[in-house]
C-alpha cells in the first residue's frame, strides 16, 4: 500500500522516520501540495473557495493560476472585499497532516530536516527518530502588520536566556529564538496589510523570498525555508499610510486584483450568508426580499456618493452591520409594544444610520454635512433608487394621458394634513396610520394586487418614502421617526419651518 492512500487514521499511526520511509513517503513542497491538491478539486468539480462570491470569472481564476504556478501572492483590494477570507481558505488545499520531525519548532520533514536540533536528532537516532503529524489548521500563520512590528518577531533574535540556560556562546546558532516566519517553515504566512510595515521590516523579507536565507545579529543561516506567503493590501496605501517597496514587490510573483460585488444579488448572497441572525429574530422578525434590496442599494449609492472618498471604499461589513441593524429595531420595536411577532419597515431603514457612520470615510464636504445626514441622503437615494422597480416614475406620471395615479395622495397632503410614522408605532396604529391617506391604498393595489396584509402594509410605506424623495410629499426625520406633510405648503407657510408644529395642523395631524 502506498503512502497516499493511507487513510488519515492509518497516517498518526506512524511514530518513527523508519516506519514512515516503509510507508513510502516522499517529501514534497508546500508550493507542490497546494498545486496538487488544487488540481485534483478542479479535477472532480469541487467548489476550491466556499462562501466566496463575485469572484468566480475574476479573483478566483487569477488565484487558482497563481497556485498552480506555485507563486507567493498579494491580493490588492479596498477594505471588505475578502482578501483574508481567500487566504484562510487556502489551508483547505493543504493535506489533512504531514509528518514532522517530533519536537521541532521548525516543523523539520524527517526526511529533509532544517533545523539543527532535527539534524542532531535524526543524525543519533536515525529510522528510531520519533515523527509526530501536524494538522492542515495548524499550518496557517497571520500576522497584521503594524508600525510596532520587528525583525525580531518575524526573523527571530539571540535569546540570553537559552544562551544561559544552555551554557552556550552566542556564536552558537542553537541560542536564536526564532521568530514566526521560520516557525511557519511548511505552512502559509499571510501578512495583512503590507504597506503598514515599515520599509526596513519588509527588507528584511528579500532573502527568505528569494534566496532562501536568514540573518539575525551577525549570524547568515541558510534555511531554505518552503513557505506560502500571502500578502494582502490596500492600494490607498500605498501614497497614504506607506507603500511596498518595489524590490519586495519584484519578489511576489502574482499581484491580483480584488473588487467589490458587481451586481446588487451578489451583494445579498454576501449579506445574508455573513449577517449573524440571532434565533429569536428568526421568529420573531418578518423580512422580504425589497428590505434586502434597499440594503444592498445603500453600499451602492455610498460607493457612487460625493461625500464618501471613494479611494477608502465601501466594505461589505456595511450592508452585514445594516442587515443586523435592521432585524434589531424591527425586534426592539415589537418587544417594546409586547408583540410576538412583527414585520420590517422603512422607519427600520433609518435604524441602521449607526451602521453606515462607522463605515464610510468622508471627504471635506461630507464631514461639513455631518454623518447622521449622508447616512440619511444614503438610504434616501437607495430608496429612490429602488422605488421605480415597483412603481411608475412620478416624473413622467404627471404627464400621462390617464391622469397621474399619485395625485389623489399629493392632494391629501396639499389638504393641510400632515402624519407621523414613529419608529416604535403598534402595528394597528402603523396599519391606521398608512390607511388614512387617501390614495395610497388604490396605488399599491393597482400595481401589486397579490400581496398579503403584511407586505402592502410596508409597499404603501415605501410608495410614500418614494413620493417623498422624489419631491411629491414633504419629509422631515424626527427624533421619533418620519413626518410626512405637503412640499410647498411647508416651503411657503410665513414663519414655520418645515416640519415644526402648526396650530391649523392639530386637529388634522393623525
Amino acid at each position: 500500500m502506498s503512502y497516499s492512500s493511507l487513510k488519515s487514521k492509518e497516517l498518526v499511526k506512524i511514530k518513527t522516520l523508519g516506519e514512515l520511509k516503509a510507508a513510502g513517503y516522499q517529501s514534497k513542497s508546500i508550493k507542490q501540495e497546494l498545486r496538487d491538491n488544487l488540481i485534483e478539486k478542479i479535477k472532480a468539480k469541487e467548489t476550491v473557495f466556499p462562501g466566496i462570491w463575485g469572484y468566480e470569472d475574476t479573483v478566483i481564476p487569477d488565484v487558482e493560476r497563481a497556485i498552480l504556478s506555485m507563486h507567493h501572492i498579494n491580493l490588492l483590494g479596498l477594505r471588505g472585499q475578502a482578501k483574508t477570507r481567500i487566504a484562510r481558505l487556502m489551508i483547505n488545499l493543504l493535506d489533512e497532516y504531514i509528518p514532522v520531525v517530533e519536537g521541532s519548532e521548525l516543523n523539520d520533514d524527517p526526511l529533509v530536516p532544517l533545523s539543527r536540533f532535527a539534524h542532531d536528532l535524526v543524525a543519533e537516532k536515525g529510522d528510531a527518530t520519533p515523527v509526530s503529524w501536524l494538522h492542515r489548521n495548524d499550518r496557517y500563520t497571520e500576522k497584521l502588520a503594524t508600525p510596532d512590528v520587528s525583525v525580531a518577531d518575524l526573523i527571530g533574535d539571540v535569546d540570553p536566556i537559552k544562551a544561559a540556560t544552555l551554557k552556550l556562546p552566542y556564536s552558537d546558532e542553537r541560542t536564536i529564538h526564532f521568530g514566526l516566519i521560520p516557525r511557519s517553515h511548511r505552512c502559509i504566512f499571510v501578512i495583512n496589510e503590507l504597506p503598514d510595515l515599515q520599509a526596513r521590516i519588509q527588507v528584511s523579507l528579500f532573502n527568505i523570498l528569494q534566496e532562501g536565507d536568514i540573518q539575525i545579529r551577525g549570524f547568515k543561516l541558510r534555511l531554505p525555508l518552503d513557505i506560502q506567503f500571502v500578502f494582502t493590501a490596500n492600494p490607498e496605501d500605498y501614497t497614504n499610510r506607506g507603500s511596498i517597496v518595489t524590490p519586495l514587490k519584484d519578489r511576489i510573483d502574482s499581484q491580483i486584483v480584488t473588487h467589490y460585488p458587481k451586481s446588487l444579488e451578489i451583494g445579498k448572497k454576501i449579506t445574508q450568508q455573513e449577517a449573524i441572525v440571532k434565533t429569536e429574530q428568526k421568529g420573531m422578525v418578518k423580512t422580504n426580499d425589497l428590505v434586502a434590496d434597499l440594503i444592498e442599494q445603500i453600499a451602492l449609492e455610498a460607493r457612487d456618493s460625493e461625500y464618501v472618498d471613494s479611494k477608502s471604499g465601501v466594505s461589505a461589513r456595511l450592508t452585514i452591520a445594516a442587515f443586523e441593524n435592521l432585524l434589531s429595531a424591527a425586534e426592539r420595536r415589537a418587544l417594546l409594544n409586547s408583540e410576538k411577532e412583527t414585520y420590517v419597515r422603512i422607519t427600520d431603514l433609518y435604524g441602521v444610520i449607526p451602521a453606515i457612520c462607522g463605515k464610510v470615510e468622508l471627504v471635506y464636504e461630507g464631514e461639513v454635512e455631518g454623518p447622521v445626514i449622508v447616512a440619511q441622503n444614503l438610504i434616501g437615494k437607495a430608496i429612490r433608487t429602488q422605488f421605480l422597480n415597483y412603481f411608475p416614475n412620478p416624473e413622467k406620471a404627471k404627464k400621462q394621458k390617464g391622469g397621474n395615479p399619485y395625485k389623489k395622495i399629493t392632494d391629501w397632503f396639499g389638504d393641510g394634513n400632515v402624519m407621523d410614522f414613529l419608529n416604535d408605532l403598534p402595528t394597528r396604529d402603523y396599519e391606521n396610520r398608512l390607511k388614512a391617506i387617501d390614495g395610497l391604498d388604490d396605488v399599491v393595489d393597482s400595481l401589486h394586487s397579490r400581496l398579503g396584509k403584511q407586505e402592502k402594509l410596508f409597499m404603501m410605506e415605501f410608495a410614500l418614502h418614494g413620493l417623498a424623495e422624489y419631491s411629491l410629499v414633504g419629509k422631515k426625520a424626527m427624533d421619533t421617526g418620519q413626518q410626512f406633510k405637503d412640499l410647498l405648503g411647508s416651503m411657503f407657510s410665513p414663519g414655520t419651518a418645515f416640519g415644526e408644529d402648526d396650530d391649523d395642523d392639530d386637529e388634522d395631524r393623525f
